[in-house]
């Protein structure tokens, strides 16, 4: 199984939360595969930076080193759009953030690790676990 890691649960992590942390060593000794997209990797730096938090973001970069990356492409892009006039139509706005991250798995039939149960949930189609 691929997991996405979503920002927070990233941000779990770097503060040490333990249910957390024993979630994702148990996947990775099962060999399971961890994809960061580019959304969350900006997200996590942007908030470690602006608070000044520099243990963890080199704590984020060890963690980047260990974890595949891969970069948007067309049909993502396609595909959050579509998520997100989905919701629209429906009165349901979220994040255009989540939209791109949950667009990013379902193009490529990732499971999503989150604990935003709140705004995933409302994507239909979309594979998401809670690790919280």
């Amino acid at each position: 199984m691929i997991y996405v890691l979503d920002s927070n649960i990233i941000s779990y992590m770097l503060k040490g939360n333990l249910a957390v942390i024993e979630h994702y060593r148990r996947q990775d000794t099962m060999n399971h595969e961890f994809i960061i997209p580019p959304i969350v990797v900006y997200e996590v730096r942007r908030g470690l930076l602006a608070k000044k938090l520099y243990k963890r973001l080199e704590a984020f970069e060890q963690l980047c080193h260990k974890i595949q990356y891969m970069d948007f492409d067309k049909t993502v892009w396609q595909e959050a759009a579509q998520i997100y006039a989905l919701l629209r139509q429906k009165g349901i706005l979220i994040d255009d953030a989540d939209i791109f991250i949950a667009a990013f798995c379902m193009v490529n039939n990732y499971t999503l690790v989150t604990g935003n149960v709140r705004h995933f949930s409302h994507v239909h189609g979309l594979n998401y676990v809670n690790w919280t």
